[in-house]
């Protein structure tokens, strides 16, 4: 069977960030309807089978109340964690099920455990979260047509598709040995002995960050940097950038949306490109905070290095496959299908 995942978080869009910046909320009707569209769009496709996860609001059961489309629905039946452990395990679960496209609800983070699940996943993320450098701003129906046409071979995937760039993470050090992780955009050391709201960062606090991409149309650290040293996903490099606390006289100040309408002074001491597979270490106790959200913390003879290297999800380009599609006929209807 032609089979699509499609992975929801059910609470990307609905942060502490909604209490204390301007940020828009992602409700759960949005998300009900988002993922109606996706599977009618992935049906018209041709996909013969949906994979979903339940989740504690019921967006996949409201999504898929009474939904007269000819495929199969399946659920999977995986232990709630109630954190990003629930992607992670879902995009192991869509990998051994087969599916040949994933659609995410989400940001960054959600995308991030994604891949933390499925390093290489065929993807196409769309935007439910709030900074959302990774996921897409694309209509969901287009975005389900584009996942069933990948998934039932109609147009090829590797043609269509390119991996992402990722911050690879080895940390060193400890009683636990050699540990690894990832981010999707942007990997920040913070000196900070507290975790704190799990996202917003204090200006003062800041130490170094390296980056996938910098977008000056972005928000967040992406457009931070995006705002000294632009770098797009396409472009074989990253970026690296060492902090230094406004009051301590930096070499520039950089003014930045770090939230949505939520704005802070920066200092730099260095902004440099970052070449793929290059190191950036960090050897002293701090906190680190990957896409956003601060995850990890090296304690006092731990260190981490910090890579940009290209070994991330294999992201579809929903514009490229439609129009593909399209130069190949994939959307006519012939006589046959008339029922002449």
């Amino acid at each position: 069977m032609t089979i699509v995942g499609i992975l929801v978080n059910p609470r990307s869009g609905s942060d502490v960030r909604r209490l204390l910046t301007n940020a828009g909320a992602s409700t759960i009707e949005d998300k009900v309807s988002i993922l109606r569209r996706i599977i009618h769009g992935a049906a018209e496709a041709g996909a013969e089978q949906v994979v979903l996860t339940r989740d504690p609001f019921s967006i996949t059961r409201r999504a898929t109340e009474n939904l007269q489309l000819p495929l199969k629905l399946d659920f999977l039946d995986l232990p709630l964690h109630h954190n990003e452990l629930d992607s992670v395990d879902a995009a192991q679960a869509m990998q051994d099920a087969g599916c040949g496209s994933v659609v995410s609800l989400g940001g960054d983070g959600t995308n991030r455990a994604l891949a933390l699940g499925w390093p290489d996943a065929p993807l196409i993320p769309l935007s439910t979260g709030t900074n959302n450098a990774f996921p897409l701003h694309v209509e969901p129906t287009v975005a389900g047509v584009a996942a069933g046409l990948v998934a039932t071979g109609a147009v090829d995937l590797l043609a269509h598709s390119a991996r992402a760039k990722v911050v690879a993470v080895e940390v060193r050090g400890g009683d636990s040995g050699t540990e690894t992780d990832m981010a999707l955009i942007d990997a920040i050391a913070v000196d900070d002995p507290y975790v704190g709201s799990l996202e917003l960062f204090d200006p003062e606090t800041m130490m170094v960050g390296v980056l996938t991409r910098a977008d000056p149309a972005a928000i967040g650290f992406s457009g931070l940097a995006g705002t000294v040293l632009p770098c797009t996903s396409d472009e074989e490099r990253g970026v690296v950038l060492e902090f230094m606390p406004p009051s301590r006289s930096p070499t520039r100040l950089v003014r930045g949306a770090l939230a949505p309408g939520w704005f802070a002074t920066v200092g730099l001491a260095r902004s440099e490109y970052l070449e793929l597979d290059v190191s950036v270490e960090v050897d002293r106790p701090c906190l680190l905070a990957f896409d956003g959200e601060r995850s990890r913390r090296l304690y006092p003879g731990q260190a981490a290095s910090l890579r940009v290297v290209r070994q991330g999800p294999r992201m579809i380009d929903v514009g490229a496959v439609v129009h593909s599609a399209a130069r190949t006929g994939a959307f006519e209807i012939g006589m046959r299908d008339l029922g002449a």
